[in-house]
């Protein structure tokens, strides 16, 4: 049903990446393979994090989707939670996204729960529906570009509302999907199922 990183090769472009980028793929579960298989085909240097150790290592931090509340789970049990809040107060980049965007909220419906309040926006979990009502949307972002970005919605959440530091980078149906606020970047959908490396290029030279 949903597309695979060689179906949009005509957008994987190989940027020019510092040797200093270490981007740390946040690992415990979730989609963490496919941005891994993304930025290595871009030719970024990459660290599956596990560990403080290993987190403060990184210039750039991923958290994929998966399922937020394990996530909540498993970083406190590896006491990750203050280790993840200090990179971003130091202003390295993150791109969170779908579970990972819940994750780093600072408010989450549907139910409540708690969550690192790094970024300014209220979200829904699972919003549009369960896995069968997933789906497929092309989106117009015009600081990647004048092409469509062709996005996947998997069990995605919405955003509901963002504060005025937010910048709003897409939207679709009237609700923000790409959003940004500082070195924190987050999209309720996966730009790494895309094989379109925009997403990940912004966030590279963020």
């Amino acid at each position: 049903m949903f597309p695979q990183s060689t179906e949009y090769s005509t957008m994987v472009r190989q940027p020019e990446i510092s040797s200093d980028v270490l981007v740390g793929l946040l690992a415990f579960q979730g989609a963490y393979n496919a941005h891994g298989k993304m930025l290595r085909g871009m030719g970024v240097e990459i660290l599956e994090v596990r560990t403080t150790d290993e987190l403060r290592r990184c210039t750039h931090l991923a958290i994929p989707g998966g399922e937020s509340t394990t996530f909540l789970k498993l970083m406190d049990f590896h006491n990750l939670s203050a280790a993840l809040r200090e990179h971003a107060d130091a202003g390295r980049p993150i791109l969170a996204t779908c579970a990972g965007l819940i994750l780093v909220s600072s408010e989450v419906l549907n139910p409540p729960q708690e969550s690192l309040g790094l970024i300014d926006i209220s979200i829904e979990r699972n919003a549009y529906g369960r896995q069968v009502d997933s789906f497929e949307a092309d989106l117009n972002i015009p600081s990647i570009g004048s092409d469509p970005f062709h996005g996947v919605f998997i069990r995605s959440p919405i955003i509901h509302s963002a504060g005025e530091d937010v910048d709003i980078l897409a939207s679709l149906q009237d609700n923000p999907v790409l959003v940004r606020q500082g070195n924190i970047f987050g999209a309720t959908f996966h730009p790494e199922l895309s094989g379109d490396t925009r997403i990940h290029e912004l966030f590279l030279s963020g």
